[in-house]
């Protein structure tokens, strides 16, 4: 097989997923957080060098979302997954047979995870925007979780580190993920203002909050970029 620069990114961004996984069942969930930021930056570089028109684009596709199944798929799970076991769910729920049970519910987020793959494979709708959460936006969000706990010790234990959370929470992202919600993307065709002014204000809003909250400004970046991408449907409804 031919060196294909496109297909080394997406291979480093799923070598990263494999250590990332590996150190999320040791217990360095900070430690796979890094490297799934690391697995993001392989995944932007894989899609630059693709649309620049090197290698096979049917093959590398496909390995680009088998890479994602894992470092954005079964990652985000698993960090949820030993967050879960991280809390004291005794306390919350009486029956240890449904403890047992639940403690794997947080995989839903790869299941789903899985199901929006396949569909942005398909969906003719997603070449130039989104429909729902790309995986990639939701893996940085859980994985900001366990680094907002190292950030600020003792100050969000009783939100990320409750059992309800976690389970409220898995189910929302598994629905975000799949659901029919149009999201604009951060691939910019031209500088025109005009034409990307949702992703200028996304990026300078960027700017400015993470020098001041650090890992913590990753939650209320999502949420900012689901509010922006509705006010954008809004706006478009009406004119």
């Amino acid at each position: 097989m031919k060196f294909n620069l496109p297909n080394t990114f997406t291979c480093l961004n799923l070598f990263c997923g494999c250590i990332a996984a590996v150190m999320i069942f040791r217990n360095h969930l900070d430690y796979a957080a890094y490297l799934v930021f690391v697995a993001t930056f392989f995944d932007l570089l894989d899609g630059m060098a693709a649309r620049k028109g090197s290698g096979n684009s049917a093959f590398g596709k496909e390995l680009d979302s088998l890479a994602d199944a894992v470092s954005f798929g079964f990652v985000p799970g698993a960090i949820l997954f030993k967050m879960l076991q991280h809390t004291d769910m005794d306390l919350f729920f009486d029956s240890e047979l449904f403890i047992r049970i639940i403690q794997f519910f947080p995989f839903i987020v790869t299941v789903f995870s899985a199901l929006r793959l396949a569909k942005f494979n398909l969906d003719t709708r997603q070449t130039t925007s989104f429909i729902g959460l790309p995986t990639p936006a939701n893996t940085l969000l859980i994985v900001s979780f366990p680094l907002i706990l190292n950030q600020f010790p003792g100050s969000w234990d009783s939100l990320f580190l409750n059992p309800y959370f976690i389970l409220i929470f898995s189910m929302i992202s598994s629905y975000l993920l799949i659901s029919e919600l149009p999201l604009f993307s951060l691939k910019f065709k031209t500088l025109a203002f005009s034409e990307n002014r949702f992703q200028y204000i996304l990026l300078l809003l960027a700017l400015i909050l993470m020098p001041i909250f650090l890992f913590a400004a990753i939650p209320i970046l999502v949420i900012l970029y689901l509010l922006l991408s509705l006010i954008q449907n809004f706006t478009k409804a009406t004119t």
